[in-house]
């Protein structure tokens, strides 16, 4: 397999997204995402006025899953890339909109790289939607 990541079919992904039949509270994570384009957990939280409880990517998971169930064969290879490009050989089902954030010298934007405060997440680019 390629370290390239799927590019989400943007008309399938938004009719995913329909079909799913997010919820107020998960529909307005996606849009919000889609928006800012780049976040952390706490940023995420305290934008949307989320409680802390369940944890806003654990939440972001169960959407992905949502989506991913109507469109089951990019879901597969996303989650296939994901564990192949993730250092412990693990998936994570967030991958289908978003992915943790590189700075230019080629290193995680986290905590346990030295490289900012929290996890930074980036929304794929065909995702992207705060320039529309």
């Amino acid at each position: 397999m390629s370290n390239l990541r799927p590019i989400t079919p943007v008309d399938e992904f938004e009719e995913a997204c329909k079909r799913a039949n997010l919820n107020d509270k998960e529909q307005k994570i996606i849009d919000h995402i889609r928006y800012v384009g780049v976040f952390t957990q706490p940023s995420l939280t305290k934008d949307l006025k989320l409680d802390s409880k369940p944890p806003v990517l654990s939440l972001l998971c169960e959407i992905c899953r949502k989506i991913g169930k109507h469109m089951p064969e990019h879901f597969i290879n996303v989650n296939n890339w994901s564990k192949e490009i993730n250092e412990h050989n693990v998936k994570w089902d967030g991958d289908l909109i978003c992915s943790l954030a590189w700075n230019k010298d080629g290193e995680r934007l986290s905590p346990e790289n030295g490289t900012s405060l929290y996890h930074t997440f980036a929304v794929h680019k065909e995702l992207f939607q705060g320039l529309d």
